[in-house]
């Protein structure tokens, strides 16, 4: 089901962000200052936050379109981000690594359309957001790209799925990090982040057991985000005082 954000929401929401500018989170100055002048502008539509991928709806794999057709200059170095959301913060990348592509796969299928339209009418070529399930999809469409094209890839904040049942839902699965491997190019970075500690350690537990990946800062937890821009999470994370866990991989 679609949900529409009311006029007051909006207001309620940019006044909130506008507070982040008075709060020290550790993140520079103009990161926050660009996401609070452009992020307010772009939300219009909310879906439901949880949509369970084991779901039959989401089994098929998504048909890769002609990469020559969105992206100007194919042989850029590719960002992947799984499990992009509304998209915002691929959206403020394309605009500061104009020498990058970025690709977003996110499974709410509204949020891709959305996403797309604000690329659309930023005249971004350097970004596509698509429409898939990354644990059904995610082979289908990186071997339809240049080999050593993939060099960055990053998972934020993915959904938890708290109980123990549903952990098979999580996308991190050891499948996904074997095809992120064959991949990923030699050097390739992989930056994974959340704000629920348990999710984090699972998520290092399955890079970590993969020879291909080696994780960087001495196995330490980062203390900073190492790229240019946060996610919404991970701004009103850090403003509600509360920890995010961070670590990077190399292949």
């Amino acid at each position: 089901m679609l949900f529409f954000i009311s006029n007051l929401e909006i207001l309620i929401r940019e006044q909130e962000l506008n507070n982040l500018a008075k709060i020290n989170i550790n993140l520079p100055s103009s990161a926050v200052k660009n996401y609070i002048q452009e992020t307010s502008k772009l939300a219009r539509v909310r879906v439901r936050e949880h949509v369970n991928p084991l779901s039959m709806r989401y089994q098929a794999s998504a048909s890769p379109p002609d990469w020559t057709k969105i992206y100007a200059d194919l042989n850029l170095p590719l960002h992947l981000d799984i499990g992009c959301g509304r998209g915002r913060f691929l959206w403020h990348m394309a605009q500061i690594e104009t020498d990058w592509n970025f690709l977003g796969l996110e499974i709410r299928e509204p949020l891709v359309e959305e996403a797309n339209v604000w690329r659309d009418e930023k005249g971004l070529t350097n970004l596509h957001y698509l429409f898939c399930n990354a644990n059904s999809s995610l082979k289908p469409i990186l071997e339809t790209l240049p080999a050593g094209i993939l060099q960055r890839i990053s998972i934020q904040f993915p959904d938890p799925w708290f109980k123990k049942k549903h952990h098979k839902r999580r996308v991190v699965q050891q499948e996904l990090v074997n095809e992120l491997a064959t991949y990923l190019a030699i050097g390739g970075e992989v930056f994974i982040q959340s704000d629920i500690e348990e999710v984090e350690r699972e998520m290092c537990d399955r890079f970590s057991s993969h020879p291909s990946f080696k994780r960087q800062n001495g196995g330490a937890w980062l203390p900073e985000n190492p790229l240019p821009v946060a996610t919404e999470r991970e701004i009103a994370t850090l403003k509600r005082g509360e920890p995010v866990y961070r670590a990077l991989y190399q292949k």
